[in-house]
Parts: structure tokens; C-alpha cells; sequence
């Protein structure tokens, strides 16, 4: 494609580009325009017209230095026009604005008015653009409201007092899918929950295991035992955590087993506490074989949010169960590795170890 195409636009390279041109992704407009030299005539990636050869392909940055390559714009997409998801976004966000600066929980026909789309529109357009719905998003948006203004002696009512747009049993019914426990108790930091952890060496360094009495709450990687068990401590600030017997002996043993021998067939209890969203992609991540590793668009399309892949990427530096939600299989659509919550040389020995025990 000529040796000035060698180069990549921000996180793009060519075989990217050219996916994008083959599959018509229009989530790519804007990012680059691509121009066939046989009709001397540049596109947006998401052009409808036929697909041409790749040898006839040059990719640009933008319309200008197309058309400094003597190349005109499609009449058919018109490249130089604002794509359209770019309008989506700015309508989305002026949703999210009027829902994060209500006293009340906007309703759909309210916010729909306020971007000049009907309701139907702007809900699917808030969900492509998001990954969530609008209500979804209200919900987000109060949860953060209970995580950051709620003291421990204040009310859960409160969350709720002048937001007559839903009934207190569903807000309740929300927040406890969000949370991953009922709101009075996250409000207390967990007051009433019972959380025991244990401690175990591993060849990724320190290894703690925490459980309640469903399951395996949390798995944390690092090399100190201490800050472990101060990271579970500031996740639930007001449960009880305690130091376990013999009672998670098993537990951790094949917590490490899994660690150490990725292909055994361990099923752990797990105890997933997250919000609806997240639960989706970690779900999505357990059905993920050892040895293989995903890209968090395709995690996205999996749950049926194909737009949402930087939040599945959030989701996955959000899950506190290492190696049994396996997050580490998660990575770009370039097959680089991305992040890593407990580091990347962790990551890096985890995928290299299934690999090795897959071949």
C-alpha cells in the first residue's frame, strides 16, 4: 500500500484500516479516509460504495492530505462531513449531562426532547454510544451517589428523597443488582458481612484468597501480604475480615493449583460482586478457554454491547477475582496486551504458562 502506509494512525495499523474498510465499520469514520487510486476518489472506512482492491488502497489521516495526494471525496459517504457517530456522542453526552445534573431521574421522553430525537432514537443511540440504556445509566450515576456522599449513619431513603420518577422498591431492586449486596448495607461498608481471607505463596508472589459464606469474593495478586489484606480491608471498610483456619485451606490450594496449572478443571464458588454490566464481561471472560486469549471488542459483541469496548476493558481492571475470572485472556484488537491490574509481567507469565500447557 506504499511506504508511506507503513505507519500506524494513533492505535491503527494498516491491516486495521483495512478491516475497517472490508467490514465497514463506521465507528472508524473520522479516524482515517481511505482513497483507491484506479478512480482517484477518498472515503470514510464506513462508505457503502464497493469494496476495492486492496492493492489499489492508500490511507490518509484526513481529507486534507488526500486531497494534497490529488484525490477528490466520495459524493456518496462525503468524508469531510462530521461523522456520525461524532454527532451521537455529542447528543449522548448532553443526555448523561441532563441525567448526572437532575434532581430527578430524567424519563426517556425528556431526555429524548432534549437532543430533538424521539424516544426510540435516542434510547438506541444512547445504548450504542454507552453500551448501557439510559436507565441503566441513572442507575450508575446514583450508585456513584451512594459510594462517594453516604455516611454510614445516614438513610438510604435519602438517596432516593425527590426522585419520584421510580418507586422505592425498585430503587432498591437497582442498587442491590449494581452493588452486588442491598444498598443499606453497602452505605455501611459492608456492616454484617462476614469475609475471611487466607494467604499463600505462589510463583506469581503473594496470593489472597477472601470468602464469604457464598463464595470466593476475592483473589489478589501482589508481594506484600499485608497491602493485600488492606486492599480487601478498603473494599469492605465495615464488614468483618478475618484471618481463616483451616476453613480455606482447600479453597486456596486450588486457587494456587490454578495459578501453577492453568488446564486443571477446578470449579470454585464464586461470590462475583459487581455491577450488571461488569458481571456480563466477567461471565464472558470465564467462558474464555486456557491457552486463548480475546479482544475486548469481541467480549463487547459477546454480551451484545458491541460499542462498548473500552468499558469491558474498565470491566476487566475492575474484577477482584484473579485467574478464576480469568481477565488476563483480555486483550487489544491488535493482540497487544493491554492492562493488567496486578501488573503486566503477571499477565505476561499467565498466558505464557496456558499456552506452554495447551500445546
Amino acid at each position: 500500500m506504499g511506504a508511506d502506509q507503513s505507519q500506524s494512525d494513533g492505535l491503527l495499523t494498516d491491516r486495521m484500516r483495512w478491516e475497517a474498510v472490508t467490514s465497514r465499520d463506521r465507528t472508524k469514520d473520522g479516524l482515517f479516509v481511505y482513497a483507491v487510486v484506479t478512480t482517484r476518489i477518498y472515503c470514510r472506512p464506513g462508505c457503502g460504495s464497493r469494496t476495492p482492491h486492496q492493492a489499489n488502497v492508500r490511507f490518509f489521516s484526513d481529507g486534507d492530505e488526500a486531497r494534497r495526494g490529488g484525490f477528490r471525496p466520495c459524493n456518496r459517504c462525503l468524508p469531510d462531513e462530521t461523522p456520525a457517530w461524532a454527532s451521537r456522542a455529542v447528543s449522548v453526552s448532553q443526555m448523561c449531562r441532563l441525567i448526572e445534573e437532575s434532581s430527578r431521574t430524567p424519563t426517556l421522553s425528556q431526555l429524548a426532547q432534549s437532543v430533538g430525537y424521539s424516544p426510540f432514537h435516542s434510547h438506541r443511540m444512547f445504548l450504542e454510544v454507552t453500551g448501557v440504556t439510559p436507565r441503566a445509566y441513572a442507575v450508575t450515576v446514583r450508585t456513584a451517589i451512594l459510594k462517594t456522599s453516604l455516611g454510614a449513619k445516614q438513610k438510604v431513603s435519602d438517596a432516593i428523597h425527590g426522585d419520584r420518577t421510580i418507586s422505592a422498591a425498585q430503587f432498591y431492586d437497582d442498587m442491590s443488582r449494581e452493588l452486588g449486596m442491598p444498598p443499606a448495607t453497602f452505605v455501611k461498608g459492608g456492616k454484617g458481612m462476614t469475609i475471611q481471607f487466607a494467604t499463600a505463596s505462589s510463583n506469581l508472589g503473594c496470593v489472597l484468597v477472601g470468602a464469604t459464606d457464598r463464595g470466593v469474593c476475592a483473589v489478589l495478586l501482589g508481594d506484600d501480604p499485608r497491602e493485600l489484606v488492606h486492599d480487601l480491608s478498603h473494599r469492605f471498610p465495615a464488614a468483618t475480615v478475618t484471618e481463616a483456619g483451616a476453613e480455606l485451606a482447600t479453597t486456596i490450594a486450588q486457587v494456587v493449583g490454578l495459578i501453577h496449572e492453568p488446564a486443571s478443571a477446578t470449579t470454585l464458588p464464586l461470590d462475583i460482586r459487581g455491577t450488571a454490566f461488569q458481571c456480563k464481561v466477567w461471565n464472558a471472560l470465564r467462558q474464555v478457554p486456557p491457552g486463548e486469549t480475546v479482544a475486548y471488542s469481541q467480549i463487547a459483541d459477546r454480551i451484545g454491547m458491541s460499542s462498548a469496548a473500552r468499558a469491558v476493558a474498565n470491566a476487566c481492571g475492575a474484577n477482584p477475582i484473579s485467574v478464576a475470572v480469568p481477565c488476563h485472556r483480555a486483550v487489544r484488537s491488535d493482540g497487544s496486551l493491554g492492562g493488567y491490574r496486578w501488573g503486566l509481567e503477571r499477565k505476561k507469565s499467565l498466558l505464557n504458562r496456558e499456552r506452554a500447557d495447551t500445546v
